[in-house]
Order: C-alpha cells, then structure tokens, then sequence
C-alpha cells in the first residue's frame, strides 16, 4: 500500500524520534545529540545515538540506523504498513484509505510540484527581463545583493491579467492544474480567469524538503494589500510552513539555535548578515505547529520582532501559543529591537554588530510574560498587587506539563517575593534619609546596608515546613531577647523569608532595632505592637511555648543565643539539602555543564555545612534547665 508523501511526513513531524525511542531505552542528551544503550544488541557502554534535528537514530557498535518508522519495524517485528498505523495511533491521525481517486491525487501532487517549479522559474526570468527594472531597484534600494536574489530565488509578476497563464498554457499546463496551483482566480461571475500576483516581487516558499508549494508577494505598486500569499492548496497549508524552512534546518543543527523574524525581507537580511537559520511565519502569528516545527529545529527559537507595537504584540500572542505547549527543556527566548526598526534596518543601518547584540540579549519566555501582565498596571495597594499575582498564576496553569508547571510557578512566586523585598527595602531607605535629619540612630545604623544573604531558601523549593517553622523561630527568639541583634545584626538581616506575613515582621524588627538604642524586650514588644504585629507574635508565641523553651523569654540570654544559633545553622542547611534535591533533578533531565556544576556546588555547600551547628556543651544550664535542645 502506498501512503501519501505529505501523510507520512505529518508522522515524522508529530512523532518525536527521542520521545520514540525512550520508551525503549534511557536516552540522555549530550550536547546536540541523545546518547544511550543500544537496544538492539546487549552493550554496557552506550554506542546508540539519536538525532532529533536530521530525523535519524544510529547505533556504533552494530551499525542500527533508521528513522521513526524504521525503528517500529525493527523493534516490534512488523511490517511497513502495521509500522505507519502504530506511529499514526502514537500522532493521532487517521490512517488514509487509499482508492483509484487517492493514487489519482497522489499523481496531482506530483504535478502540482512541477507547476510551482516551472511558474517560479518563469518568475525568476521575469525579474532579469525588461519588465523587471523596477523589482531589481528596489531589490537595489534595499541592498539585497545578487547572491541572495539567486539563493532565495526571487522573482517578478509582471503588471499583466494573464502574462503567467499563458506562459504556463504555452509549456502545456491547463488551466486547472493553475487553479489547483493557486497561480490563477476563476471569477465567481463566469468571466475568464487571471493571474493571481501581478506587478508583485516574488518569494517562492518551500515546503520541508524545499519543493516550492506557494509564494509570497510584495506589491510594487498600488494594491490593496502590501503582501499577498498563496491560497490554501493541496500542497500549501499557511499554519504549517515557515519561510525558508528547508535550509534553515540544516543551518540550524550547526548554529545551535533558530531565529524567528516577521517578514521575507527581514529573513533575507539576516541570512546575509550571517544567519542563515532564520525563518518567518506567513503573514500571520505563529501557530502551534509552527512551533512544533521550531522546536525540532531548535530547542528555545529567538523571536527576532521589530521594535513596535505590533512586533511587541505579536510577541505576546506568540507567548501565549506557547504556554500550553512547554516541554522540560523547550521553550521561546525574544529578542525586541530598538524602538521603530526591524532586523532589516538595524543590520543596514548599523552592521551585524547591532543585530548580534540584539539576539544576545533575548530574554527568556519567563521575563517577557512578567513583563507583559505588569505592562500598565498600577502595583501600589495590596489588592493591585494581589491582581499581578493571580494574572501570573494563571498563566502558569495554562501548562500542561507539571514538572514545567511547577518550576514557572516556583519562580514566579520567587520573583514576586524579591520584587516585594526590592520595593520594600527601597521604601525603608527613603524612610531613613528622612529621619536621618532630625533623629540619632541606634546601635546598628551604619549596618543596614550589609543585608547579603548566605543562603537563600527563594531558590531552593518552596513549601517546606521545616523552612517554615525555622523561620518562625528565629524571628520569635529575636523578639523575646532583641539583645542577640547585638552580636547577630548582620546574620538576622539576612534572612530570606518564604511568606509576606513573616517578611513583614522581619522588616519591622530590623526597622526598630536600627532606630532605637538600648532595646530590650519590653521595647520590642511595645514597638512591634505600635506597628500592629501583637497578634502575630502572640501567635507565635503560642505555638512555640512549652515546645522551645529557650525562644521564650524568662529564658537566659546565653542559652536563647546559643538556641538561635542552632537554629540558624539547621535552617541554611535545609535550604541547602533542598537546592541539592533542585539540582539532582534537574541533572537526572537534562546533563549539561551548568547542571553538574550547580550540582557540585550544592554538594560542597552542604559538606562544608555540615558540623555547623552551635556547641550544645552545656546548653540550658544558665536557665536552670537540664541540657536538651
């Protein structure tokens, strides 16, 4: 049974060749390439390899090789047929029933290749003729050099109702292969049909393998549309190609990334500045196949938009496109031009340089959504700032894949728990330049700009309910004996807060504590209760009496300090075996460079914590208590 060329190819372009394949064997990527154990011979050192990019899997030691289709019929022993109904379940296609009309079409197709070859060569000589002169100034105006005409195989449709038909019906093409081809419109009203792209620069589109299946094209003259593209055909489906797709792929696989632009001009551009994998959607936002091809090409494509507010809005819908679809490892980066330019005039007017910076500096798909539901929004009162929250969570539902899920909602909450602090801090600055005129400080004034963390549970996984009593503790042994800010200020100000509530209390002691002088408990209490926080330190102190003996505050200062010590260190070294368990996992996804080495550091984090603990020699003998943590 012979299946269709475009059935077989939508397989291979839904069927990931590595997800395939792991289902058989672990597979772990090394570089651009998946490396693992052969699972057709028995092997303890890995020799199988498989590249996503060029479709094919291969074997070192006993020499497998083959695509998607392949590897079903050698794996499960059937034949080619049984092999395409399984791959199509796995894409969930229907599998086509094939009749005399289908081999029919099949032999259609393969005309219709030919059509759109021989009009985009009668295009190509149009453009080098006399009725081409003002297609190739403006070619010139716009600095596109004679070899990228050749490579991009640019063309002219001449201002003529009927100058590409008749060239075609002269080379024996009917006129209904043309109307297929979408080269020509047939009026509604019975009148002859016409030539679908007149007085228009042409840009031939290609398909996966590079046969040209439409084309685009720009008006030199007046015309309702400044671009006009093929219409949907048997060969042309808009939402499923990109614009010079074909040699970007290859260009691709050595480059390590793929860009993104808007346009056949800003593509051509790019290309000669050296960027040869760059691609454009057709006139429209990207789509979802779209990415699916980008991400086979690449695994986070760089949206090269032009610095507008439509290259920011298309930015925007292409984010949103991508939420749902994020994969461990997969995902966008956008890279937005100066004010009022594109890819073509930034490289024209200031040389690859421009460009390079540009694309260096794209921002990740986390950045450019927080700054799209920030955009226009006032984040004064609570109620505002809760809104940008819940904006941010929904997003972050959109994705289906958990373990992509969590990790954006964990660092969204991260950010907006810094931000918090950023502002607040900021705030607090400005509140003490102003009494710094007419009031003494206390004794930690000149230490408030030492708030360095040693470790920062916001980067580690959130939720953890030792973190969280820790913290309740510290803070609440600072509030009973204040006096331990005096040998401590520095490690106390450090501390990074996993909720606002107890955030908030932090700021509070640190803004009493820098302010006033001789502090003692009674002090604290009264000033904290002047700033509304009696509630939640009674709470507080609720919850920990009987339990924590030396937080409370009959007990003797040596044993609350040499307590809160103790607690300190236990605190940053759950921080520390959490970020290890972060940086486990996310080697176990994806073994690069960056993982192991975040790895390491993690370990040697932890080792070095270990043994930190305060001496407990003799620990609650000055509060008259038996020694016991």
């Amino acid at each position: 049974m012979a299946f269709p060329p475009q059935f077989l190819e939508e397989i291979r372009a839904r069927v990931s060749l590595v997800d395939l394949i792991n289902r058989r064997t672990k597979l772990t990527k090394k570089g651009r390439e998946y490396l693992g154990l052969c699972p057709f011979h028995n092997e303890k050192t890995p020799s199988f390899t498989v590249n996503e990019d060029k479709g094919f899997y291969h074997c070192f030691g006993c020499g497998a090789h083959g695509d998607q289709v392949e590897f079903v019929k050698q794996t499960e022993g059937v034949s080619f047929p049984e092999a395409i109904e399984r791959l199509a379940g796995i894409a969930g296609l229907p599998m086509p029933v094939m009749d005399r009309r289908d081999k029919a079409r099949q032999e259609k197709s393969a005309t219709l290749h030919e059509v759109m070859e021989a009009a985009t060569a009668w295009y190509v000589s149009q453009l080098q003729s006399q009725a081409g002169t003002g297609a190739r100034g403006y070619l010139e105006r716009r600095q596109v050099t004679p070899q990228a005409i050749s490579h991009f195989r640019l063309g002219f449709a001449p201002n003529s109702r009927t100058a590409l038909k008749e060239a075609m019906i002269a080379r024996g093409v009917t006129e209904d292969l043309l109307l297929e081809a979408g080269l020509v419109i047939k009026p509604d009203d019975g009148r002859p049909t016409y030539d679908r792209f007149r007085d228009r620069l042409m840009f031939p589109i290609g398909d996966r393998q590079g046969r040209i299946i439409a084309f685009g094209g720009r008006a030199l003259g007046d015309a309702p549309a400044k671009y006009l593209n093929s219409p949907e055909t048997s060969l042309f489906h808009k939402g499923h190609i990109l614009y010079n797709m074909a040699p970007a792929r290859r260009k691709a696989y050595d480059a390590g990334n793929v860009i993104v632009a808007e346009g056949y001009m800003d593509v051509i551009a790019l290309a000669e500045a050296g960027y040869e994998q760059s691609v454009a959607p057709l006139g429209t936002a990207v789509t979802e196949d779209q990415l699916r091809i980008l991400w086979k090409m690449a695994a986070e494509p760089i949206m090269c938009l032009d610095g507008d507010n439509a290259g920011w809005r298309a930015a925007q819908r292409a984010s949103e496109r991508a939420l749902p679809l994020l994969e461990p490892g997969q995902s966008l980066r956008f890279a937005l031009l100066p004010e009022g330019q594109d890819p073509d005039d930034l490289i024209k007017n200031e040389g690859r340089e421009a460009i390079e910076t540009v694309l260096k500096n794209a921002m990740p798909l986390s950045d450019l959504l927080w700054k799209k539901e920030q955009e226009g929004r006032q984040l004064e009162t609570p109620e505002q700032k809760a809104a940008f929250e819940t904006s941010l969570m929904a997003l972050c539902n959109q994705i289906q894949n958990q373990t992509v899920r969590d990790y954006y909602i964990k660092h969204f909450k991260d950010r907006l728990w810094k931000w918090g602090r950023e502002n607040n801090k900021s705030g607090f600055s400005r509140g003490i330049k102003r009494e710094q005129k007419g009031k003494r400080f206390g004794r930690f004034a000149n230490q408030t700009g030492k708030f360095v963390s040693s470790v920062d549970p916001g980067q580690v996984l959130a939720g953890s309910t030792k973190i969280g009593k820790g913290e309740e503790l510290l803070l609440l042994t600072v509030v009973n004996h204040p006096e331990i800010l005096e040998s401590h200020f520095d490690e106390f100000a450090s501390l990074q807060l996993s909720t606002s509530e107890l955030d908030r209390l932090h700021h509070a002691i640190i803004e009493i504590a820098t302010s006033e002088s001789d502090l003692d408990y009674a002090g604290m209490k009264h000033h904290l209760s002047t700033r509304s926080h009696s509630d939640q330190t009674d709470a507080l102190n609720k919850q920990a009496a009987g339990l924590y003996w030396f937080v409370e505050q009959n007990a003797a200062l040596e044993d609350a300090t040499r307590g809160w010590l103790h607690l300190l260190a236990r605190y940053k070294r759950e921080a520390l075996v959490q970020e290890l368990r972060v940086a486990q996992e996310l080697l176990e996804r994806d073994v690069t460079h960056e993982n192991l080495d975040r790895l390491k550091n993690a370990q040697k984090a932890l080792q070095e914590a270990d043994g930190n603990e305060a001496d407990l020699d003799g620990f609650g003998v000055a509060s008259g208590r038996e020694a016991g943590f």
